[in-house]
């Protein structure tokens, strides 16, 4: 199975459209992730022709994508147990990493996917896959914009990437 993990879209205010190059990818995809701050439900609309959306709220979402989607969830996709939060809470005093592994610290999890830093990051902290696919439309002090892709094989992440671009044209 391979799934698109995305975050931090802040469209309409910082993109009118989705990226040519996520575009690309995520027809590819048998599934995405939003980790929150679409700050417009047109964006699930848009992702949704690319491939079924799940998702959760983040910070900068009003009352309506909050009520859709919630703050924080655990799924499972094909036996991978994926805690997705935005990171902006709870706050741990260790950066959107730490706040996204206080929020999982009672539950058994495989992954955790986050945003809100807008700093892609990929990395293991006992035993868990931290991801953070950045955004694909505000890079903020990044070089490139970004978003992320994984693929679940056998019941285990076989692989987790970025995917990195100049242009969110």
């Amino acid at each position: 199975m391979k799934v698109g993990v995305v975050s931090d879209t802040h469209m309409t205010r910082m993109a009118k459209a989705l990226p040519q190059a996520l575009i690309a990818e995520f027809r590819k995809v048998d599934m995405i992730l939003h980790l929150g701050d679409w700050v417009a439900l047109e964006i699930y609309d848009m992702l949704a022709e690319l491939a079924p959306v799940e998702g959760i709220a983040g910070n900068n979402d009003g009352p309506e994508i909050i009520e859709r989607f919630g703050e924080r969830k655990i799924i499972t996709l094909e036996g991978v147990r994926i805690g997705m939060i935005h990171g902006h809470t709870p706050y741990s005093r260790k950066g959107t990493d730490g706040n996204a592994l206080l929020a999982f610290a009672e539950e058994e999890v495989d992954c955790i996917l986050f945003g809100h830093s807008h700093q892609p990051l990929l990395r293991r902290e006992n035993g868990i896959l931290l991801f953070n696919p950045g955004s694909p439309t505000d890079k903020r002090r990044e070089k490139q914009y970004s978003f992320g892709l994984l693929d679940i094989e056998d019941g285990k992440i076989a692989d987790a990437r970025h995917v990195f671009y100049d242009s969110k044209e």
